[in-house]
């Protein structure tokens, strides 16, 4: 028997997510020439679901085929960030639990995070969706341990970032289904990598201040600017007229992080900057971003994002730029 795979989609769909898993899972055969996974879509009540591309997409089925999955996945769209505990269909709630409770492996794309979070699927798990999100995702659900700068997680409960990130993860399920190779076969099929040279980041821009005056928030916005100088978690603090640990404790509630991991994590999002928009050398890009040296840039850019800076640039900013 195939592997079954049962894909949900909420009103509000993206049309490409509605055809990805049969894209990637449908066409892999065995030594036999079986098929090794079958995929179908469905929606709660059987709904024809309105997409983003205007179009109306009529499904088969509605979410009782989820009793016999092996994997659901959830996909995104509008009606998928849009959910949240008090509004999460009840129907939909039962379904998830209760594949949840046979073993069913759950899976999400992009915003499909936010059901399973709605759901109570994500507290305590690390998880991430989709990086242009992540502030909403971790207002509206903190019990979720969210990593906003990664292509998937596999924590028990898979989830995974953007639209792209999706064909990753689905890679990577093929691959824990019936090994590399396999793994490769499908990426082969796509035209893609089956492992991206970036690792597990995703590239997100750098911070931009909120315009709403507050203290904090002008403390980010003149450190964004100043980035080539010292910054010490002390100074910032300083400059916000708060003690360093009211400051710490204010700066994570804001930012989800750290003062010293976002200052890194600012200083490497403008080296990416000048990496894709000057011809400046390495060592000139480490001291502007404030990264001191081309040797600690090149050692901070493998360790974020799995590449070297001129591995990026070359991607990034191709010779033609």
């Amino acid at each position: 028997m195939p592997h079954e795979v049962v894909a949900i989609a909420l009103p509000g769909a993206h049309a490409m997510d509605l055809g990805m898993p049969a894209q990637v899972f449908e066409g892999l055969l065995d030594e036999h020439g079986a098929e090794r996974y079958r995929v179908r879509v469905c929606s709660p009540g059987g709904a024809p679901i309105e997409t983003t591309a205007g179009f109306t997409a009529v499904l088969e089925h509605g979410l009782s085929i989820v009793d016999g999955a092996d994997t659901v996945i959830v996909l995104p769209g509008t009606g998928a960030r849009a959910a949240r505990a008090a509004s999460l269909d009840p129907e939909l709630r039962e379904v998830l639990h209760a594949a949840r409770a046979r073993g069913t492996r759950i899976v999400s794309i992009c915003t499909g995070a936010f059901v399973l979070a709605a759901a109570g699927l994500l507290d305590g798990r690390r998880a991430t969706t989709y990086w242009r999100r992540s502030d909403e995702f971790r207002a509206a659900f903190p019990a979720v341990r969210l990593e906003p700068d990664v292509l998937y997680v596999d924590d028990g409960v898979l989830t995974s970032a953007g639209v792209a990130a999706g064909l990753d993860l689905c890679l990577h399920l093929i691959s824990v289904d019936f090994g590399v190779a396999l793994g490769n076969e499908a990426a082969r099929r796509l035209v893609m990598a089956p492992r991206r040279a970036g690792g597990q980041a995703q590239f997100i821009e750098r911070w931009r201040p909120a315009d709403d005056g507050d203290r904090l928030t002008g403390v980010l916005a003149w450190a964004s600017e100043h980035l080539g100088g010292p910054l010490s978690v002390d100074a910032l603090a300083r400059r916000a007229a708060m003690s360093e640990r009211t400051f710490t404790r204010r700066f994570r509630e804001q930012t989800g992080t750290s003062p010293t991991a976002w200052i890194t994590a600012e200083r490497l999002a403008r080296a990416r900057e000048l990496l894709e928009g000057t011809d400046l050398y390495i060592d000139e890009i480490a001291r502007a971003s404030g990264l001191g040296s081309g040797t600690h840039l090149r050692a901070q850019f493998h360790r974020r994002f799995g590449q070297s800076p001129t591995e990026y640039r070359r991607v990034f900013r191709p010779a033609s730029a």
